[in-house]
């Protein structure tokens, strides 16, 4: 499933509910397929920034190969949601009108499947 989001890029309420619902929706997938998916980290998926940008479900990213923030972050948050860990995909504000999603731990730390996935070395390149 592929989400484009009509909003402000600013406007961190509505990013924070469209991550909930693409969390929702891959928590889903992950249900349906049982444990057929690989674990986000197994998987072979990789960083690689979107332009423009949509934000997509794992089924998506597992077919391409490649996931950006909110997509990373998302499947994060469903698996460890699914395994019982009380973890969740939030943003936070880079720079005007840039956000970059990661997953909240229950202890309060973060967690970056980006920087874990990719976004460094690719980072380095630009």
């Amino acid at each position: 499933m592929v989400i484009r989001l009509g909003i402000v890029a600013a406007d961190r309420m509505h990013l924070q509910v469209a991550l909930a619902g693409l969390v929702a929706i891959d928590r889903a997938l992950l249900k349906l397929y049982g444990g057929t998916v690989p674990p986000l980290y197994e998987s072979g998926v990789v960083y690689r920034p979107e332009s423009p940008d949509e934000w997509e479900s794992l089924d998506i990213l597992l077919a391409r190969g490649y996931g950006d923030c909110e997509d990373l972050a998302a499947w994060r948050a469903a698996e460890l949601q699914q395994a019982g860990v009380q973890a969740f995909a939030t943003v936070y504000n880079v720079r005007a009108n840039k956000w970059h999603a990661v997953v909240r731990m229950p202890d309060g730390t973060t967690e970056d499947p980006s920087r874990r996935l990719g976004m460094d070395r690719y980072r380095r390149r630009a």
